[in-house]
């Protein structure tokens, strides 16, 4: 049976439908960074969505190939992930899409080296004539956290956000985004075939014990 990462770490991708406090190890992550408002058909984060999984597909599907990843196994490509952040606001502002930055994220396996991920990038480019210059492999620490499964639209994760502080201000912890610790939602539903009433979506925010 394929490895599934959202079974096997249920405490990062099935979190309760309550506020917890999570801390993230390093983790590898195919990236794509970009601006704009995600609900663009000719956007950026559209074209980042269809990068992220051309060399995700194309790793997964290395086995059936020549090129042999040491330490290969099957698994099931971790779902969507996004840091999303906008100039000038500790937050996220939903009025204002189009003022969206981000960085597109589909997890990667331990056992893929940067010399498989660069072999990724060439065959992809080839067999799919498509531009996947943009596409770099990331490690990250993502660290402490309070998070919360959220239930509906995106648009109404705010309701979820502000639980979520609540919940961290009372166990001793503040929030704690910055340049370089992002609003964080992890996409576990497809909105085109789910609908907008059902979609799960992990929310995480960066926090820090209180000074």
């Amino acid at each position: 049976m394929a490895f599934d990462y959202k079974k096997e770490y249920k405490e990062f991708y099935s979190p309760p439908k309550k506020p917890s406090i999570v801390d993230i190890p390093s983790i590898n992550y195919i990236a794509v960074r970009g601006k704009g408002d995600p609900n663009d058909e000719n956007g950026e984060y559209k074209k980042a969505i269809n990068m992220l999984y051309g060399i995700s597909f194309t790793i997964k599907m290395s086995y059936k190939g020549e090129h042999k990843i040491d330490g290969y196994f099957e698994y099931v490509v971790p779902p969507l992930e996004g840091f999303w952040w906008q100039d000038g606001i500790k937050g996220i502002d939903y009025a204002h899409k189009e003022n969206f930055h981000f960085i597109s994220l589909i997890r990667l396996p331990d056992f893929v080296t940067k010399t498989d991920f660069d072999w990724a990038i060439a065959e992809a480019t080839q067999k799919k004539k498509t531009d996947f210059s943009k596409v770099e492999l990331l490690s990250y620490k993502e660290g402490l956290c309070v998070q919360c499964m959220h239930i509906g639209s995106y648009d109404d994760e705010p309701t979820t956000i502000t639980t979520m502080h609540q919940y961290a201000k009372q166990n001793g912890y503040e929030l704690d985004i910055a340049d370089t610790r992002y609003h964080h939602e992890i996409y576990l539903s497809d909105p085109r075939k789910c609908d907008i009433s059902r979609l799960k979506t992990v929310v995480r925010h960066p926090i820090k014990p209180k000074q």
